[in-house]
């Protein structure tokens, strides 16, 4: 249980004594779903990732160009979502790519830029689906976005969202592995006693899914719309790929 003491684990929150089972269509194959692990940002967390490069310009940063997208980021951020790269470091590595002198709450603006809200429904819905289902989250994330957001969401709703909201979150600095690498998938599994077949994993980055499917867990891409729109009112699954 190595990850779970910074990724909340929380057993039995709702009392629930079984799982309602969902059968979802995958390529015309009826599979049966009991633990479904969601991506946060971009699934559950809104997030902008064109707020980075205007976060950058306000700061006076004119002439980075293709810095952070959906589709790429550099390196380092591929290290610090590892927990490769400390803050301290990050915030280096800014200011010598930028060539400005920028201080630590300058360079924690722009990271945590991307950062929008978790809507309510999204939190009443995994409060629900919690009733039915084992519900997980995987991040990538950094540790400046992870202390932004997880005070301004304990802030917003008075409470621990990834402990009231999943059975365990699990996030890509404190694990060491970012998606897609199935890796990060194989420690949910193995943490968690779960049977990949059994299992859905749903995520707005298709390649993401590739780490997924690699470690026998299904895959979902929310190339659109919200993760409301993937649940009928007795929480089953209505569409997919």
């Amino acid at each position: 249980m190595r990850f779970l003491q910074k990724s909340y684990l929380c057993k039995g929150f709702l009392g629930r004594t079984a799982y309602k089972i969902i059968y979802y269509n995958i390529l015309s194959k009826t599979i049966m779903i009991k633990n479904i692990i969601f991506d946060f940002g971009g699934v559950i967390h809104d997030i902008r990732y064109e707020n980075v490069g205007e976060a950058f310009v306000r700061h006076g940063v004119t002439h980075l160009g293709t810095f952070y997208t959906k589709d790429f980021q550099t390196s380092e951020m591929d290290l610090f979502e590892k927990g490769l790269l400390t803050s301290a470091e990050y915030r280096d590595y800014i200011r010598q790519a930028t060539g400005h002198n920028l201080s630590d709450n300058d360079i924690d603006d722009i990271v945590n830029a991307i950062l929008i809200d978790v809507p309510q429904e999204r939190v009443e819905l995994l409060m629900k689906l919690r009733r039915h289902y084992k519900v997980f989250l995987f991040s990538n994330t950094n540790q400046i976005n992870y202390d932004c957001f997880t005070v301004r969401l304990k802030e917003k709703y008075g409470f621990d969202i990834f402990t009231e909201c999943f059975d365990a979150a699990y996030f890509s600095h404190f694990m060491h592995v970012r998606k897609p690498a199935k890796e990060g998938f194989e420690i949910i599994i193995r943490e968690q006693g779960l049977v990949p077949s059994e299992t859905l994993f749903i995520d707005d980055i298709e390649k993401n899914l590739d780490g997924a499917r690699a470690a026998g867990i299904h895959g979902l891409h929310l190339a659109k719309g919200s993760i409301l729109d993937l649940f009928d009112g007795n929480m089953r699954l209505v569409d997919g790929e």
